[in-house]
């Protein structure tokens, strides 16, 4: 199955930015008659921005609608950059994941933390993330290194069950190569995978940025963590730990007396691609 899709990241980041309605210029105060003088009737009233708008106008004066349209359309842009660059960057990852070193017994594959081994997604994701300017960069960087070092966690934790019914019962000295049954990946667990949750995502892209009074940060990464972590449910759903090649002896196995045996001291190899 493909990694997370980047259109389904972007738009539940839009829709949970949408709900903190935040409005242009913020704290809008009217500065009095003078102000409303100062300017064209047509200019006073204009028709709203479209409900989609990231940004609400403070109120129907052309500047605010055009400000708050402007800001949409900078703030949509970056995140579906910034959506695109994890996404990207995740199936970057599961092209090159791999399993080493599960542990058979007859048909159980035990997968325990440490047997899963990939790239860190800091630099697939900075790949493609937006760049353009400092503050591009200082985003995408906070944003980058929070969902890498949680996702490094959460792969370093994964334990879980691999299936071989053939080792129940080999007719042979040693089993050959055979995958395993697969299996989805949200069948495998993770201590790791607390981090990939909203709001301890969040404050780890808040807490590097570090700058917690720049404007609309906090909202900013409260929508991506949170879609981040709806989205990462899906996926775990929807891909599958397969083809892990398991392999080992079968010390009972002596004919005619004994013709079949279980593996015992088996190891189990994915190579990349295994988790797809």
């Amino acid at each position: 199955m493909p990694a997370p899709q980047a259109k389904l990241l972007a738009q539940l980041t839009k829709t949970n930015f949408i709900a903190k309605n935040i409005k242009i210029p913020m704290n809008w105060k009217s500065p009095g008659a003078q102000y409303q003088d100062a300017f064209a009737p047509a200019d006073l009233s204009v028709p709203p921005n479209p409900p989609t708008c990231l940004f609400r106008e403070a109120t129907q004066h052309r500047m605010h609608v055009d400000a708050a349209k402007k800001m949409s359309d900078d703030y949509e842009a970056y995140i579906d950059a910034i959506s695109g660059a994890i996404c990207g960057g995740i199936d970057q990852w599961m092209k090159t994941a791999m399993i080493a070193g599960v542990m058979i017994n007859g048909p159980v594959g035990m997968l325990t933390p440490g047997n899963v081994m990939g790239p860190p997604l800091a630099p697939l994701i900075m790949a493609n993330a937006p760049k353009s300017g400092a503050q591009d960069l200082k985003y995408s960087n906070a944003i980058a290194n929070a969902v890498s070092t949680a996702w490094q966690t959460w792969q370093l934790g994964l334990s879980g069950v691999l299936s071989y019914p053939a080792f129940v019962a080999f007719p042979g000295p040693v089993a050959p190569p055979t995958p395993s049954i697969p299996m989805p990946l949200i069948a495998f667990a993770s201590g790791g995978e607390a981090l990939l949750s909203a709001t301890p995502l969040a404050a780890q892209m808040k807490a590097n940025f570090a700058d917690p009074a720049a404007p609309h940060v906090n909202e900013l990464f409260d929508a991506l963590a949170n879609a981040f972590a709806t989205v990462f449910q899906m996926f775990k759903l929807s891909t599958l730990v397969q083809n892990v090649l398991g392999t080992g002896p079968i010390p009972t196995f002596a004919p005619p007396i004994i013709p079949v045996g279980p593996v015992v001291g088996g190891v189990g190899t994915g190579a990349p691609g295994c988790i797809a």
